[in-house]
This record gives structure tokens, sequence and C-alpha cells, in this order.
């Protein structure tokens, strides 16, 4: 899967969370860029995309992530050695 099929992706997951959709990511999108992205919502997105692409996150990695693009390259990365 590319990193743009799983920015397509992961939208959906936001768009799930936030209730909007007509939300759009950008891997440069941070949590100061949408609304009432707040703890327990990352949790919630987390979570939604552990359950959306099959895969899981060990909190640290989740906890050194800046941006959408980096949570993109952790799925991919976690994609790739699940196979």
């Amino acid at each position: 899967m590319t990193h743009d099929e799983i920015l397509v992706q992961l939208t959906d997951v936001f768009r799930d969370v936030f209730g909007d959709p007509d939300l759009v990511l950008t891997p440069s999108t941070t949590a100061e860029d949408i609304a009432d992205w707040d703890s327990m919502r990352h949790i919630t997105i987390v979570v939604g995309a552990e359950q959306h692409f099959g895969i899981r996150f060990h909190s640290a990695e989740v906890e050194k992530l800046h941006n959408v693009g980096e949570f993109v390259e952790l799925i991919a990365k976690r994609l790739e050695a699940k196979g």
C-alpha cells in the first residue's frame, strides 16, 4: 500500500472520529490544525487506525509523532512488517 493510499484511508478514520465528512488531511496536518483534536480524540484516532489497518502501535512510538505524515510512515512500516 502506498503512502497516498494510506493517507486516503487514514482520512476516512479521521472523518469518522471527528464526524466531519469534509475533513482534509495532508502530511503536515497536526493536532493544532483540527478543532477538537484533544487527547481523547487522539486515542480514538490511534485505536481507529489500528482497527482499520489491522495493526498495533506501541505507545512510545505514537507519542513521538508530530504530524499526519509521520503517522502515515508508521502505518506503512507496520503494514510492511505484517506482510
